[in-house]
């Protein structure tokens, strides 16, 4: 289906460009030490191979800066720095990547006594000078102590969201425009609200989305599913990150777990529920994983669909989900809803359950609910 899109502007990171309409760039890190140059090449190679359109690579030392001289000698790919504390070794890296990730959480460990801004507009001078993009990277785990001050301890969001804009107001201030900008924490539920609330005050500035710490596949990459459906079926989101911990020889799986998610938001193969903006009948159901006990779901999938045609003109969410662990809560937001075990489906209308039927006798009941949603929002129209 045709998915909105924020009208974000244009930033060119080497020879691809995020926001303004363009397709939704997939990117990953490189788990190599940096300074180990052949490990990071292949590391890089396996990472394009996969389909990746910029590699982030960290550089903290000015041994890492050698060894980027040498990496950037064998490879053509897109490349990201991240600068992790030490803000001034971007005028030794930036000519030789396309991209520079600060982090505003950061920027006070080296020289305290210096401002911030100082030491941002320096950065900005140096990626002008050398024609690359900039992120800004705000991470719930190293939020600006000066600004998380400023809120009560409890709430984690409000400093990550005042440092985002403030950083964004300095920029446009200086008139570089040619950044975007990312709001990460480990849990899917913050990113969601951090990057809606930051798209809702500045739409036009494009945004990485990702979940910091997901963990192993599959939790992991269902932790940013959930993050990824919930921002980019809105419009939010430009380029995406799958943080996943893999074997160095698997790092290509984070590219294909990226681009599958885009594919199954497009599909209307979703985990969570997501609201689309339809007008008409929407069926999600999660795309089938180890955790789906009977493989009758998958059938039954398709079956709702035929069953349903009759509704097509109704704006009412139907969710079928594979498995009892996710599908209980995953099934809440949705009109009504299957979450299927190993003999049973467990039928619920919102968060109440109606109750649990065998795979034969599911159908004739969801059609009951359906049929008295219909009724009823027909009557109040």
């Amino acid at each position: 289906m045709e998915l909105p899109r924020n009208p974000t502007r244009p930033v060119r990171i080497g020879t691809i460009t995020i926001g303004d309409n363009n397709p939704v760039a997939v990117q990953s890190m490189c788990a190599t030490h940096t300074r180990d140059v052949g490990a990071t090449v292949k590391q890089i190679n396996d990472l394009i191979k996969a389909g990746a359109d910029v590699v982030r690579i960290a550089v903290d030392t000015k041994r890492d800066v050698e060894a980027l001289i040498e990496i950037r000698q064998q490879t053509q790919a897109n490349l990201s720095v991240d600068l992790q504390e030490n803000y001034r070794l971007a005028k030794t890296v930036a000519p030789h990547v396309d991209k520079i990730r600060y982090n505003p959480g950061h920027l006070y460990h080296h020289e305290r006594q210096k401002p911030w801004q100082n030491k941002v507009k320096f950065l900005l001078e140096v990626a002008g000078e050398n024609d690359c993009a900039v992120r800004i990277g705000v991470n719930g785990g190293s939020v600006d102590p000066a600004k998380a001050s400023q809120f009560s301890k409890g709430d984690s969001i409000s400093p990550m969201l005042a440092s985002a804009l403030e950083h964004c107001e300095l920029l446009d201030t200086l008139g570089f425009i040619r950044y975007c900008v990312s709001l990460k924490d480990s849990d899917p539920t913050k990113v969601i609200e951090l990057n809606q609330r930051f798209a809702a005050e500045r739409p036009d500035i494009p945004l990485h989305l990702g979940v910091t710490e997901a963990g192993m596949p599959p939790e992991g990459v269902i932790k940013t599913r959930i993050a990824f459906e919930q921002l980019i079926s809105r419009g939010i989101g430009d380029t995406i990150r799958v943080s996943l911990t893999l074997p160095f020889d698997r790092k290509g799986d984070e590219i294909e777990a990226g681009r599958q998610i885009l594919a199954d938001i497009a599909a209307g193969r979703v985990r969570s529920v997501v609201d689309y903006g339809l007008k008409s009948l929407n069926i999600i159901s999660c795309p089938s994983c180890s955790r789906v006990e009977n493989e009758a779901f998958i059938d039954l999938a398709q079956e709702v669909k035929a069953m349903t045609e009759y509704a097509a003109d109704y704006a009412v969410t139907i969710a079928v989900m594979g498995c009892r662990v996710n599908g209980p809560g995953e099934t809440d937001d949705a009109d009504l809803g299957l979450w299927c075990g190993p003999k049973a489906v467990n039928l619920k209308r919102g968060s109440k359950t109606l109750g649990s039927y065998s795979y034969h006798d599911i159908l004739p009941r969801l059609k009951e609910e359906l049929d008295i949603i219909i009724s009823e929002r027909t009557e109040t129209a």
